[in-house]
């Protein structure tokens, strides 16, 4: 297998053929890059979410976080496996294709692309609604539409103006979060002024019927809770294709997933049930962390943390609008797309991709006000468990693409996973366990989400399948390969 063009040359030449541009180009910087992969696993769920997840299972829910993130970890080393030896806008759709077949990287990439349209338009109402509650003189539709533009609007400009805007909104989280661990762990310890020991203790994790007060079995249902809130740990790999070192940044990203999840996922959920008992009716009434820093003493906690939320939503968004856009770019190159998705202006931006996923986030903000209860709700629970098909994919390609990768180009493999192929099978055995426990759960939506998922992705499925077969088989794949300036990886 001959090296794989970097991104910059992928976009150039053919793949542009009436002089749309050259193609995506390296405009993220180290720090953009660094601060994306940190910042990717904290979304707005761990901040909202987070108070379902305690309430059902207990201080036991640090198990579940545990568990689900040590998933995510090795399902981001596979992934940064395949993207350090072959960086691609498209990241795990491209590598599905090459890995599986067409079918695989068309399914899994417009999946992925309906995932986060129907995100956009869930995030944009959610800061709206801080937004309004702020300024109510502007309607919550106004701040939907105010949120959307402007963020499409830096998008549109570059991918500099992209990374920018997510230094800085990443930037305020990590900070924010690492402040409340610092805090609470100072109360926690009884060096905290005005905080007594009896108020905030390890106690409270043991102290209000036991570890696990649900049994066992709450371990599972607190999995279903807050499996989702760690969906966009795998932007990093499909932003490092814009970054001046592809390679590096995918290397970094994938090594430094482990304490970030430990750091800010259970750091800050053990601060939580460690500051107050876990049944306290504050934590389901005003939320986990405004409980928490409440029982501090701090001053308008609530609207402390609404401002941090809110930036977790514009973070949020902005990177959803990137992901789309460039998962829409990648589909274009390989041809499972209209080709002017692929088209780019003079600073290397897929102006149509972004254009048209944001008017579909526009139409899903419409459902959500016009019809929230029927189709916004059908659209949120038949996306709802593509986060569990993305990382399902990410585990088959990797045990294909290993193997072509060291018969063809082993000095590519400068990730490597883990006792391969073990825990790719053990990863794998536990989504497939999740979805089928998923089926089970009547009470939080989870069989519903998995069976309207299904659907979805079966739709999907039966075009791709057609799509190929009308194309002539694989036939039309080395085509859009050569088109897009990279190279089919044979399929062994």
């Amino acid at each position: 297998m001959t090296s794989q063009p970097t991104l910059q040359q992928s976009g150039s030449g053919p793949a542009n053929p009436d002089g749309h541009g050259s193609g995506l180009q390296a405009g993220l910087k180290n720090r953009h890059l660094t601060m994306i992969a940190i910042g990717g696993v904290i979304g707005a769920g761990l901040f909202v979410g987070s108070s379902s997840g305690i309430a059902t299972a207990g201080p036991g829910i640090l198990l579940s976080y545990a568990l689900v993130g040590t998933l995510v970890v090795l399902v981001m080393r596979m992934l940064g496996e395949m993207s350090a030896a072959n960086p691609t806008s498209g990241s795990f759709s491209a590598h599905a294709d090459r890995a599986l077949g067409g079918w695989a990287g068309f399914s899994i990439g417009w999946l992925y692309w309906f995932f986060w349209v129907v995100v956009l338009a869930v995030e944009s109402t959610a800061g709206a609604k801080i937004l309004s509650d702020w300024i109510p003189a502007v309607p919550q539709w106004g701040w939907a539409l105010i949120v959307m533009l402007v963020l499409t609007a830096t998008n549109l400009v570059s991918v500099g103006s992209y990374g920018e805007f997510e230094f800085w909104f990443a930037g305020i989280k990590v900070v924010a979060i690492a402040a409340f661990i610092v805090v609470g762990l100072l109360a926690v310890f009884g060096v905290l002024p005005g905080v007594h020991a009896d108020q905030a203790s390890f106690s409270n994790l043991t102290g209000h019927g036991g570890f696990l007060p649900h049994g066992p079995g709450s371990i599972l249902t607190g999995v279903l809770l807050v499996v989702f809130s760690f969906m966009g740990s795998e932007i990093a790999t499909l932003a490092a294709g814009e970054s001046e070192d592809p390679q590096s940044a995918v290397t970094k990203a994938t090594n430094s997933i482990i304490w970030r999840i430990a750091v800010f996922y259970l750091g800050s959920i053990l601060v939580v049930v460690s500051l107050i008992p876990w049944n306290d009716k504050a934590i389901t009434d005003k939320g986990s962390y405004v409980a928490a820093l409440d029982s501090l003493g701090i001053a308008h906690a609530g609207q402390i943390m609404n401002f941090i939320v809110l930036t977790s939503v514009l973070s949020c968004l902005n990177s959803g609008l990137y992901t789309a856009s460039r998962m829409a770019f990648s589909l274009g190159q390989r041809g499972d797309a209209p080709k002017v998705f692929a088209r780019t202006t003079g600073r290397g931006v897929p102006r149509t991709a972004i254009l048209v996923s944001v008017a579909f986030g526009f139409v899903a903000v419409f459902f959500n006000y016009k019809f929230p209860d029927t189709v916004f709700l059908f659209l949120v629970n038949s996306s709802g468990a593509v986060a569990l098909f993305v990382w399902l994919v990410i585990c088959f390609s990797q045990l294909r693409m290993r193997r072509i990768i060291q018969r063809e180009a082993p000095e590519k493999l400068v990730v490597r996973m883990w006792l391969y192929p073990y825990l790719t099978w053990a990863a794998a055995l536990l989504i497939v366990f999740v979805l089928g426990y998923m089926l089970t759960d009547t009470e939080h939506d989870g069989r519903e989400t998995v069976l309207l998922s299904l659907l979805v992705a079966a739709v999907v499925l039966v075009i791709a399948v057609v799509k190929q077969k009308l194309a002539g088989g694989h036939g039309h794949r080395a085509a859009a390969d050569e088109a897009a300036g990279t190279e089919q990886i044979p399929a062994g």
